[in-house]
């Protein structure tokens, strides 16, 4: 139980709205940090190579600035790539140091063909070498102090949570995922009259006065209102005394909108989905959502093909000739409009005999050998590209579901119909998310993650997946 006196010490460790996407403030501080390392980085590169090879060359210190950007920039992509920056990363400290040994290994191939292409990005062979290790060094401690003293109070968000009904004890059960809660500390419940106490709600506070006096008396930094409907009382005067004392605010939904990524559908009110700020279209929002995926997909067709063309032939072998490369399958599309899918074959030709749909399994037997590698891989996704050419499908967005699912699940999980009024998606937040489902509890969860995709859409956010989209195939998560 923590001590609820005293003085403290708070950051504040709100989170930031980019583009309409929720980004923790701890996030941005770590990224901002090691660009500048990686870019400190090159100038003792730079430095180094000029005082112990070459005195006499005249680069500027001006000169350094689009070498440093362009080092940076590159391996802060792939540190992100291979998971360094997503939100609830639960490694510890030796799976921290592999992803960074990943990402700096990664960094020797990725540098020395964007040198060759732009070759006045180089620093030379020297200061190279020296920026690299230097920068690998840098990041490696840094990550080491950020594991060692993030977790300490003076840089924890402290939350107090008023209610303690069915609403409060979700919040409750998010205690058990220590990684929802990295540089946040519940402080405990405030009960409301009228409502009975959840199960999970195992920190119950009794105020000796007022709501604010009690907030300053544990100094809190955020309320998080999660009282029920059918609650007897709500302290109004007491909770606009706690905003305008300066302690932020928020409802529940907010709050695990904020803090998972995702809207929970139990916390969600019709009026939530009319009145909120997002679920809305813009014909400027479309018209560069659609030059993105035109974009995005024809590069990755250009530099994709040898490798459609191998699983083609190896899919091809292993049936003996016989058997179909490509698998074709009725989804349902924007505006519930069914379209064809096109994927590289990975199952037995005769994988739904029965004619019965079946969700895919963990070890499921009608994987092929070959399927099994480009099921793993998400090469079998490759082909969907031409779907995002046609129109059919976006890059990003929901994964596209059969009509025999979608038409059960949108009479047993609310809200389920609103992610139809988006183009599906070849990957998506939910896919980066959530491991990969087959139940209608797995769609439940992953609806959740879609619905924050849907209201918060951004090219930012778009750019952001298909980034975290490399770690998913680098560490072969939610693939089956």
């Amino acid at each position: 139980m923590p001590s609820f006196t005293g003085p403290h010490l708070s950051l504040h460790r709100r989170m930031i709205r980019i583009f309409r996407h929720y980004v923790p403030r701890w996030l941005l501080v770590l990224g901002t940090s090691e660009a500048l390392i990686l870019f400190g980085s090159v100038y003792l590169g730079v430095s180094f190579r000029l005082l112990e090879f070459n005195p006499t060359d005249k680069l500027l210190v001006g000169g350094i600035w689009p070498k440093g950007i362009g080092f940076a920039v590159v391996m802060l992509l792939l540190m992100a790539g291979v998971g360094l920056y997503q939100r609830g990363l639960r490694d510890d400290l030796k799976g921290l140091l592999f992803r960074v040994g990943v990402a700096f290994s990664l960094g020797l191939a990725a540098m020395a063909t964007l040198v060759a292409l732009v070759p006045r990005l180089s620093i030379g062979n020297t200061g190279f070498a020296v920026a690299f290790v230097c920068s690998a060094f840098g990041i490696g401690m840094f990550r080491l102090l950020v594991h060692k003293y993030s977790d300490i109070d003076a840089f924890r968000r402290r939350i107090v949570v008023l209610g303690t009904g069915s609403m409060a004890g979700q919040i409750g059960r998010r205690l058990r995922r220590r990684s929802d809660w990295q540089g946040k500390a519940l402080l405990g419940f405030v009960p409301v009259p009228g409502e009975d106490s959840d199960d999970d709600v195992r920190r119950i506070l009794t105020p000796k006065h007022t709501l604010p006096e009690l907030l300053e008396e544990l100094g809190a930094d955020e309320l998080v209102v999660a009282v029920d409907e059918n609650a007897a009382y709500f302290p109004v005067n007491e909770v606009l005394d706690c905003k305008m004392s300066g302690v932020r605010v928020v409802d529940v939904a907010t709050f695990f909108e904020e803090v998972t990524g995702r809207i929970n559908i139990d916390a969600l009110r019709p009026s939530s989905m009319v009145f909120a700020d997002g679920f809305a279209h813009a014909v400027l929002k479309g018209v560069v959502h659609r030059a993105f995926d035109i974009t995005v997909s024809s590069l990755m067709l250009l530099l994709g093909w040898p490798v459609m063309v191998g699983t083609a032939a190896a899919i091809w072998l292993e049936s003996g000739g016989r058997g179909p490369v490509f698998y074709r399958q009725v989804r349902v599309g924007r505006n519930g409009r069914p379209f064809q899918i096109l994927k590289f074959r990975s199952m037995t030709v005769d994988a739904e005999s029965g004619g019965r749909p079946q969700w895919a399994r963990s070890n499921d037997a009608r994987v092929t050998a070959v399927g099994a590698v480009i099921r793993k891989l998400r090469i079998d996704e490759l082909p969907q590209l031409f779907n995002v050419l046609k129109g059919e499908m976006s890059f990003v967005g929901p994964r596209p579901e059969r009509p025999e699912f979608v038409e059960d699940l949108e009479r047993k999980i609310p809200y389920y119909a609103v992610r139809h009024r988006v183009n599906p998606g070849i990957t998506g937040w939910a896919q980066i998310c959530y491991p990969y489902g087959a139940s209608e509890d797995d769609a439940r969860q992953k609806l959740q993650y879609d619905l924050y995709y849907i209201k918060n859409y951004s090219l930012f956010l778009d750019l952001m997946i298909l980034i975290q989209t490399a770690q998913v195939v680098l560490w072969g998560k939610g693939a089956r």
